[in-house]
């Protein structure tokens, strides 16, 4: 799909994320000469044909103090595990899920979540409430934590 003019600018006008107002898209209209509406009516046929995937807020998880983000990995029954996965993903301290192949006989784990507190303490007992739920569908898992903050981007447009 080609962009046009008003793509490209629309992109590069919230490539960095969207203005931290009230009213986000009018603003990002404003500086493109268009209204709030408009805005919002492009990025919505930008996801429907699959060029931008997804609209989100993308929390910084440590400035609000949620130091310990640990990858939960759980090996779980492959005839439960999607009606499982949609439970897990509605947790509270769960901010994704999401299945992935194993690679046996190194990664037997098939479920992932991505659980966030303010200690390990804390995400671990996250980790028990959501093997609870697992049930005797889980056989085992571990917790993988964040050792580094990495840089989170968007779509970006390649300079000309």
């Amino acid at each position: 799909m080609a962009l046009d003019a008003f793509d490209r600018a629309l992109i590069a006008a919230t490539q960095a994320g969207l203005p931290l107002v009230p009213r986000p898209y009018d603003a990002v209209g404003a500086t493109l000469g268009v209204s709030g509406e408009r805005v919002r009516q492009r990025l919505a046929e930008l996801l429907h044909t699959g060029l931008v995937r997804r609209i989100g807020a993308v929390p910084h998880h440590y400035k609000l103090g949620f130091t310990a983000n640990g990858m939960s990995v759980w090996d779980v029954a492959d005839a439960e595990v999607d009606a499982l996965a949609r439970q897990v993903a509605q947790l509270p301290g769960v901010s994704h899920c999401y299945l992935r192949p194993r690679s046996l006989p190194v990664w037997p784990y098939n479920l992932f979540a991505m659980l966030h507190g303010r200690s390990r303490d804390e995400v671990a007992e996250q980790a028990a409430q959501l093997a609870q739920l697992l049930g005797p569908h889980c056989r085992q898992h571990d917790i993988l934590y964040s050792s580094a903050v990495l840089k989170k981007t968007g779509l970006r447009l390649k300079e000309d």
